[in-house]
């Protein structure tokens, strides 16, 4: 069974990220990542890039995934 800790290690190996935050029972997580990878990009774009990231795992470690992408910028502002 797969872990917060390990999609956020994942997570970061395959992204430059600020900051990640990943909560979750085994199977459906929610993940809270911050990028400068995400600047100019759509809020479809920025989830390709996290998908990219986690690779086939998506498919075969992680059932579900939730996830709120922001810019650096934008995490700073709130």
């Amino acid at each position: 069974m797969v872990d917060p800790a390990q999609i956020e290690s994942w997570l970061r190996e395959g992204l430059p990220c600020e900051h990640v935050e990943v909560q979750g029972d085994g199977r459906h997580f929610e993940a809270v990542i911050v990028s400068a990878a995400f600047r100019g990009k759509s809020r479809v774009q920025q989830h390709q890039l996290v998908y990219a990231a986690l690779g086939s795992r998506m498919q075969a470690d992680i059932h579900a995934l939730s996830m709120s992408t922001h810019t650096p910028e934008d995490w700073a502002r709130r």
